[in-house]
């Protein structure tokens, strides 16, 4: 029976992420992603598919994440009219994120095509619109964790808790029957042990392939204690020096209600009785009621926490939120006594750029990086030492101090991928995807010099490789232009 497994998105890249599974002539993809990061990424979401979007039978999605999920209106804007299964939580909040990508792609298809106007130029289309992303959310299939279903003759999932955001989900397959019969694990994006609000990711026993995501393979993250501290140092430190405001960019899903949640929990150790906390962002306020409905779906800490506060829920309690844009505008006013949380989570849109706009030349602003930046995003660059941004067409100084806070990353480091990883019988073949090259790299030589069991192959993907399921344990390239790059791990 034919099984074959190709890689299309996050290859050597964290954006993106795109797999295609081929079973007995049926086609499944693993996430349908946006391509994120510099203008030159963001143009390869208008290449065509890699295959013929109508011939897809079923998406599985991992989680909410745009990208994750961000190209699931255009592939049903090409023809794709299937099933999409994934967690009900994350159906919930796909109904909020791609509204909001939408908005955004008509936005900048309205402002470009007017600068080409000013040419004589042709206009630009949206890469997709909300006609688009309704005719998505018509096909979600809600499923639930631990469940395992047949979607095809040959196909069966079940989706178990990553721990990444709320629904995000680790994804088995058992693919064919008998003596055929292949398990095969996609990641997804972990998260990490012992974090707050939702429960540990899931460990799996058993599989013939992982799927394994990459993005911190080479770093390990602050511990959660020394993260708190150095939380409460800043904001110490910014009452002692000036008190300015403090901007704190943010994942509009997962961040920006970790976030809420800290500030309801230290709120009299971090002094912020003091502070005027906004969450600005009308995307993660919807979000955030997402939350607020899939209570069962926390870990029990915060389920405790809540029933011993009631009507006190701890994401409501301490911050404006702030969803209009009048609200939005007359932040640009206050100049000290603030602290904004608001989108994007790498500065490459939202009410964080001109919040930054009005803030980062002062230096009695601080800036908490505390998530992913990818390359080319303008919070990368900050990352990287940039002493100034353009913003809105303007060049903006970097006065501001800037803090890089990795100990609240959602997802997993190096030590928790190998822990994660090492749980499974037998050390089965895995292929990274979702990380940079030099994460990669790192992580692929971590592998190797932990791994004390027989020898099995393991890999980075590249864009477009292709597996022979059917060979496994063997890592087989099945196409003429693939290269057998995967090398065996001792």
């Amino acid at each position: 029976m034919e099984m074959s497994l190709q890689f299309l998105g996050a290859t050597q890249e964290v954006t993106g992420s795109c797999h295609l599974l081929t079973v007995d002539g049926q086609q499944l993809l693993l996430d349908c992603g946006l391509i994120q990061g510099g203008k030159a990424d963001e143009l390869r979401n208008h290449d065509p598919f890699d295959f013929k979007p109508s011939q897809i039978d079923a998406v599985i999605l991992s989680h909410a994440h745009i990208d994750h999920s961000g190209r699931l209106p255009l592939l049903v804007k090409q023809g794709f009219n299937g099933p999409i299964y994934t967690h009900k939580a994350t159906a919930e909040l796909c109904g909020i994120m791609l509204r909001d990508a939408a908005m955004l792609q008509e936005r900048d298809a309205q402002r470009k095509s007017k600068k080409l106007k000013k040419l004589n130029l042709d206009p630009v289309d949206a890469l997709f619109d909300e006609d688009d992303v309704e005719a998505v959310l018509k096909l979600f299939v809600p499923l639930e964790y631990g469940a395992q279903t047949k979607l095809m003759p040959h196909v069966s999932v079940r989706l178990s808790d990553a721990g990444h955001i709320l629904g995000s989900a680790i994804v088995e397959l058992w693919l064919a029957e008998g003596s055929e019969a292949k398990k095969i694990v996609f990641s997804g994006d972990l998260g990490r042990a012992d974090m707050p609000i939702l429960d540990d990711p899931c460990l799996i026993d058993s599989a013939d392939l992982v799927l394994m995501e990459s993005t911190y393979g080479n770093r390990l993250h602050r511990s959660w204690e020394e993260t708190l501290t150095e939380l409460k140092a800043i904001f110490a430190s910014t009452i002692k020096q000036s008190r300015g405001n403090i901007l704190l960019p943010a994942f509009s899903v997962g961040r920006a209600q970790e976030l809420l949640y800290l500030f309801h929990l230290y709120a009299k150790e971090w002094d912020l009785s003091r502070w005027r906390i906004c969450l600005d962002s009308p995307m993660a306020i919807k979000a955030t009621q997402v939350y607020v409905n899939n209570y069962p779906l926390m870990d029990e800490d915060f389920k405790r926490f809540t029933r011993l506060s009631p009507g006190k829920h701890p994401l409501l309690s301490n911050a404006e939120f702030t969803s209009s844009t009048e609200e939005s505008i007359e932040l640009n006013d206050i100049h000290e006594g603030l602290i904004i949380i608001a989108g994007s989570g790498m500065c490459n849109g939202g009410r964080i750029r001109n919040h930054l706009a009005h803030n980062l030349w002062r230096s009695a602003a601080d800036v908490i990086i505390c998530g992913y930046q990818a390359l080319g995003t303008p919070g990368r660059l900050l990352v990287d030492g940039a002493t100034e941004l353009t913003i809105h067409g303007q060049k903006v100084k970097v006065a501001a101090r800037l803090h890089t806070i990795g100990g609240l990353s959602a997802h997993a480091d190096q030590a928790e991928l190998l822990r994660w990883y090492r749980h499974f019988e037998n050390s089965p073949p895995v292929v990274l995807v979702h990380g940079e090259k030099e994460a990669q790299a790192v992580l692929m030589e971590a592998l190797s010099e932990n791994l004390d069991t027989s020898p099995q192959a393991a890999a980075i993907a590249e864009h477009r490789d292709c597996l022979d399921l059917s060979k496994l344990p063997k890592l087989v390239w099945i196409h003429a232009e693939c290269v057998q790059w995967g090398r065996r791990l001792r």
